[in-house]
């Protein structure tokens, strides 16, 4: 292509600030400033827990339940969809491809960023120390030790305490 937009940048999006902050990055950096001349092509992937893994339990009742969590997983994946969308939307950006898929976040964006023959794996950085990326694992510490692409891992800017004088 004479615009060389063979290039994939794959961007991974949960429902949380950290995720559209990292998709309003990649934006910026990779497309905002080639509009006349695409660079990249744009995939957005969300990795849908299943229901299951919400629950994190299994037992009498848990049938039940089931139906209802999924039904919150969808519509939670729906809005997540719709989300990124009007964010492209309003940087004037179109996205290839967006996907949900349900399962593990890390083997997700791994197989999203292999599929798509990523040459960057966007994610946002939650921020959790030591002993909850130990416990919660972290999926852009895993992401980055094993995805056969560059990873950018965003963090999200801590807002900026503004002292307020109470006289």
């Amino acid at each position: 292509m004479a615009s060389g937009c063979d290039r994939v940048v794959v961007v991974g999006v949960d429902d949380s600030a950290h995720s559209y902050h990292a998709l309003e990055t990649a934006l910026d950096l990779f497309f905002v400033p080639f509009k006349s001349n695409p660079q990249f092509k744009l995939v957005v992937i969300h990795a849908r827990p299943t229901a299951t893994s919400v629950l994190g339990f299994a037992g009498p009742g848990t049938v039940d339940i089931i139906p209802m969590v999924e039904q919150d997983l969808d519509k939670t994946a729906s809005l997540v969809k719709k989300k990124c969308a009007e964010v492209c939307s309003a940087k004037s950006v179109e996205i290839m491809s967006s996907e949900v898929i349900e399962g593990d976040p890390r083997n997700i964006m791994l197989e999203g960023a292999e599929r798509h023959h990523a040459s960057v794996l966007v994610l946002g950085s939650h921020g959790y120390g030591a002993v909850k990326r130990v416990f919660l694992g972290s999926v852009s510490d895993y992401l980055a030790h094993h995805a056969h692409c560059s990873v950018m891992i965003v963090k999200k800017p801590k807002a900026k305490h503004t002292s307020t004088d109470k006289h």
